[in-house]
């Protein structure tokens, strides 16, 4: 009785059917206007009596009842019960273990329910299960393994239960599973290498899981699957051989990291394939050309990859059933494989994003009598029209991409296209007015004109399509007002052209539809309509860089319930910034930068909660630092430069952290005292470094229409090597600190150098001072420093040196001293870079670096820059020589005679060799009548050692007294006179309780 039309109520007669074995009451919206239902009386009723019962469908019949009680009432009741089938019952959870009284229960089928329960692992305990189907039924937690397990397993279906979570076991159970679907769940882990023993599998399907690894080579041994689905998950590696899987029609390994060419599989082994989809993975090496000669294929979808070579090797695929082709964001090369023409069963041909070369005329696309689709962007090739006059034999289309092929005109075959959905000409050579036939194309919903130089409109385009949700006219050449307002439109861009007057005063009554609006980079001026505001479904308004004057609009930050990018940069806005912000407020993007703009930031912004750009940089705002924003934990980018804010930075009585701030510029203000480095410590975006190679794609946008790929792409201004920069694209890896040109004192704080994701740091033209802390050599992501006219001290840390991706660096015009450390990076930059610290020395300024003797008594002799230090060589052979011959002696010194003797041997000794070395000595006799003559009449011998240094310049004599600088002096030949270098300049002898080496 399934699917017999029968509604309503189903009657409790049935109950009384003690000898029914099987019950059908399927029931099926696509065949009947109203459902079956069991209320009164309900499941438990129905089924009491019914105890042969072997076969139970209900599908589709409205049973309304929980977990608890369909299953106690079907366990409790219907014990030789072996096929259940409830789908889309109108279930509730949590399933209910009593299931597992039905021993001889083979097939369960409870899809398209609302369980919202895990899967019990009792459903292991079922000795007869073949299948089990469970899909979309909000299902959660882990999947219980064992029922991988069950021998007799057959069908297994988990579809469709993305909070599902489990792995596949690396067992070598169950032979016997033939279907395997897990698509949308979040399944996990690696494919095991015991996938190879499920040797009747049939049916795989992974999609969109959370499956990673390798794909295992043992899937080479399915050789029963017919379809294999394991596209949109995380594997990586090479595709593996699969030519043992003759019976394949489905492969699909789409959406994944895959990498490494085709080569490994002979295609033309799999002559059953009639699906091929490999698109959006790291594929490369050249497209085996023996896939377009399987007899089967009808789809290749293989875009998005990195192949390569050519394909005009290609020949004799005069295949009737190859109706997709595509090749698209390749690397593929050559002329356009004529080929391609020979595919007469051709609907989609997308080779967009290529460099094929060569002239390509749009006739011989008379041939492909089936295309409906054909993308050709963004190759070298020069597409001609000249030749398309017969539009009319021309095929009828749905979607034609010709960007960048250098057309000069528009396609008269266009004019009779009935069918055309999608119409993109952008970035070409078309020049003069846009034909008003093109308006007259009804079905068109997407028109993409950008990049031209389209100067006007032919006649008045006041009958435009409803139908037209898309129009692109940015980077042309129009001019004069614009009355161009498609009435369904929800993408309009003007942007980059030369629209003047004003904008027009109703302009909100033309955007019912309206989501994107894009004036910016035009001429347009006054003020901003206040109908602006009817637009109440835009999203995006980009209202920027024009001659816009007037107050800010208050209804604009009212209405910021649905706005989520309003970009008003560039203008001569005036007054200030509206403080009435809802509670509601979906702003992610608020960029009011290079405007006039006065008074302060208002406290209600804190209530746009889902904010991530705030440029409010180049105006006249007096505030202290916006405090009250540190309550938005989703800011990335806060550009506040050029304003009139002042007071202290930080705020360290509001809660909040900015843990995704990445971008701050609050330069050239009036920001004063120290930078608090537990405040910096905070912006954890700028500490965790992040994998450049994974974010490099990964820029701050967006996406406001849902299944296109059309978004919007924040830009913010920075200043780099000087000058200011305005980033098109931001990236989430790109970090910057701007603290410059303000008033900011003490030093700065060693807690900089765990920003160890910082790419540049500006502090320069503040009033910084103390040493460079040396942990900025942590930010090995570092490529700019400016630390100029500050007045930092001490000498230049070698960590700094280290850092080898720094390619910009300023120290200029501080108090810096001592040599510059030597490094891979540091000497190749600009003496400028190190300009205004005359103590500096060394590469790359001119200045060498000169040795000095530091004469101050607290400096320990090993870290004097005298010229001492160099001769350290001589100092150990004296010492040496002098601990030697006090061995020898010291036996003689208890004796007066023998001491005397010995005090006058040792001072001949020493006379002739120390002063060949550059010292001078006092023999015993001299030091006795210094020792008299000296105010502290110190017993103890010492002799003061400092270098010297001797150019071999003309020598002149001069006696001296007491302790000589004998870097610069020695005795004559005959040992007796001391000789000083006149040119030589002697520092200040020091005192005896310097830390000076003493022979005895």
């Amino acid at each position: 009785m399934s699917n017999s039309g029968f509604g309503g109520q189903i009657p409790i007669e049935i109950s009384s059917l003690t000898g029914l074995v099987m019950l059908d009451l399927t029931s099926s919206s696509l065949f009947q206007a109203s459902t079956l239902k069991l209320e009164n009386p309900n499941l438990t009723t129905l089924v009491h009596n019914l105890s042969n019962l072997r076969v139970l469908y209900l599908d589709g019949v409205d049973l309304s009842a929980a977990g608890s009680e369909w299953c106690k009432a079907l366990s409790s009741s219907l014990h030789n019960l072996r096929a259940l089938s409830l789908s889309g019952c109108s279930l509730s959870g949590p399933l209910d273990s009593s299931l597992a009284k039905l021993p001889n229960l083979s097939e369960i089928r409870l899809d398209s329910n609302n369980f919202s329960s895990p899967v019990p692992k009792e459903f292991a305990d079922f000795p007869n299960l073949t299948s089990l189907h469970l899909s979309n039924s909000r299902l959660f937690g882990e999947f219980p393994q064992r029922i991988f397990q069950v021998s007799t397993l057959q069908t297994l279906d988990l579809s469709l239960n993305m909070l599902l979570q489990g792995s596949i076991p690396d067992s070598q159970f169950n032979g016997s599973l033939q279907v395997l679907l897990l698509r949308n769940t979040n399944f996990s882990g690696e494919l095991p290498n015991s996938i190879g023993y499920y040797k009747n599998l049939t049916r795989l399907d992974l999609t969109s899981c959370n499956f990673g690894g390798s794909i295992p080579n043992s899937i080479q041994k399915l050789t029963q699957l017919t379809y294999m689905d394991l596209s949109s998950n995380r594997f990586v590696g090479p595709i593996p051989s699969l030519s043992l899987l003759k019976n394949l029609t489905v492969l699909n390994l789409a959406h994944n990291r895959l990498n490494g060419s085709m080569l490994s599989t002979k295609w033309e082994e799999l002559s059953n394939l009639v699906n091929l989809d490999l698109r959006n993975n790291s594929l490369a090496g050249n497209v085996p050309l023996s896939i377009f000669h399987l007899p089967a294929i009808q789809k290749i979808q293989l875009c998005n990859n990195q192949f390569n070579g050519s394909l005009n090797e290609l020949s004799n695929v005069s295949s009737f059933l190859l109706d997709t082709l595509t090749l698209e964001s390749n690397r593929l090369e050559g002329p356009f494989p004529s080929s391609f023409f020979e595919l007469r069963g051709l609907k989609i041909l997308s080779l967009s994003f290529n460099n094929f070369t060569g002239k390509l005329n749009l006739d011989m696309f008379k041939q492909l009598k089936n295309i409906t689709r054909l993308e050709l962007s963004s190759n070298s090739l020069s597409v001609e029209t000249e030749s398309t006059n017969s539009s009319s034999t021309f095929p009828q289309m749905t979607t034609l991409k010709l960007a960048s092929c250098k057309l000069k005109k528009f396609p008269d075959f266009l004019k009779t296209q009935s069918l055309l959905n999608s119409l993109d000409l952008s970035d070409n050579e078309l020049q003069g007015k846009v034909p008003l036939w093109i308006w007259g194309l009804r079905t068109v919903s997407q028109l993409n004109l950008s990049c031209n130089s389209l100067a006007a409109f032919e006649g008045s385009p006041n009958d435009l399509s409803s139908r037209l949700y898309l129009l692109d006219l940015h980077s042309n050449v129009f001019e004069g007002p614009l009355s161009v307002f498609p009435p369904s439109a929800s993408y309009l861009d003007f942007s980059n052209n030369s629209f003047t007057s004003v904008i027009p005063p109703a302009v909100g009554n033309y955007l019912a539809s309206t989501v994107f609006l894009s004036l910016s980079r035009n001429s347009f001026e006054g003020s901003i309509p206040e109908s602006i505001c009817n637009a109440t479904s835009l999203q995006v308004l980009d209202l920027s860089s024009n001659n816009l004057s007037g107050m800010f609009p208050q209804c604009l930050t009212q209405r910021t319930d649905n706005l989520v990018v309003l970009n008003l940069r560039g203008n001569a806005l005036n007054g200030s910034i509206p403080n009435t912000f809802p509670v509601t407020c979906s702003l992610r993007t608020l960029d009011l930068s290079v405007n006039n703009i006065e008074g302060k930031v208002p406290k209600s912004l804190s209530n746009c909660r889902q904010l991530e750009v705030l440029d409010l940089g180049n105006n006249q705002i007096q505030d202290v630092f916006p405090c009250p924003l540190k309550n938005i934990s989703t800011l990335r980018v806060l550009v506040l430069r050029s304003n009139k804010f002042h007071g202290k930075f930080g705020c360290h009585e509001i809660n909040g952290t900015w843990k995704s701030l990445q971008i701050v510029d609050i330069s050239r203000n009036n920001f004063n005292g120290s930078i608090s480095g537990k405040c910096i410590v905070k912006w954890k975006a700028m500490v965790n470094e992040e994998d450049y190679s994974k974010s490099r794609a990964n820029h701050l946008r967006f996406n406001f229409f849902k299944f296109s790929s059309v978004n919007y792409q924040d830009t913010v201004t920075i200043t780099s090597k000087g000058l200011d920069v305005e980033l098109q694209k931001i990236l989430t890896v790109y970090t910057s600190i701007d603290f410059s040109c303000n008033s900011f004192d003490g030093q700065i704080p060693i807690e900089v150098g765990q920003l160890r994701a910082l790419y540049v740091l500006n502090l320069s033209h503040n009033s910084l001072s103390g040493e460079i802390p040396s942990s900025i050599g942590n930010l090995s992501q570092l490529g700019s420093l400016d630390l100029s006219s500050n007045r930092l001290s001490g000498t230049i840390p070698s960590q700094l040196a280290k850092l080898s991706f720094l390619g910009v660096l300023n120290l200029s015009y501080n108090l810096l001293v001592g040599m510059i450390p030597n490094g891979p990076q540091i000497q190749t930059f600009s003496p400028d870079s190190f300009a205004g610290n005359p103590g500096l020395c060394g590469a790359p300024l001119a200045k060498e670096c000169k040795t000095t003797t530091h004469s101050t008594s607290d400096t320990r002799f090993s870290e004097s820059s005298s010229a001492a230090d160099a001769d350290w060589q001589f100092i150990f052979i004296g010492v040496g020589f002098g601990v030697g011959a006090a061995a020898v002696v010291a036996p003689l010194m208890f004796l007066d005679v023998a001491r005397k003797w010995s005090d006058e041997t040792v001072d001949k000794i020493i006379l002739v060799i120390l002063p060949l070395m550059g010292y001078m000595y006092l023999t015993s006799s001299e030091r006795k009548i210094e020792a008299e003559e000296d105010d502290d009449s110190e017993d103890e011998d010492y002799i003061a050692v400092v270098g010297y240094e001797n150019e071999g310049s003309e020598e002149r004599s001069a006696e001296f007294e007491g302790p000589y600088c004998v870097f610069c002096s020695k005795l004559d030949i005959h040992r007796k006179k001391v000789i000083h270098d006149p040119r030589c300049t002697c520092v200040p002898s020091p005192s005896p309780s310097s830390s000076h080496s003493t022979f005895l």
